[in-house]
């Protein structure tokens, strides 16, 4: 049986691996942008860059914290 801070805490990680899967979804949608165009290439360039580092850190996160 689970207490309420487990599910707190899964409820908490799940959150979190949705909005990783949200990011990895938007990059890819901005790198098929970048694919058609030289000026959205440009203009994505860094916020491709900052989502991709962003999914990184969520990964480390949800790698080290243990689920209950």
């Amino acid at each position: 049986m689970t207490t309420p801070t487990e599910k707190n805490h899964n409820k908490h990680l799940d959150l979190l691996h949705d909005y990783k899967i949200h990011l990895l979804k938007y990059v890819t949608e901005l790198e098929k942008m970048d694919q058609q165009s030289e000026f959205l290439k440009k203009w994505n360039e860094t916020t491709i860059k900052d989502r991709k580092k962003e999914i990184q850190i969520i990964d480390k996160i949800l790698k080290n914290v243990i689920r209950f």
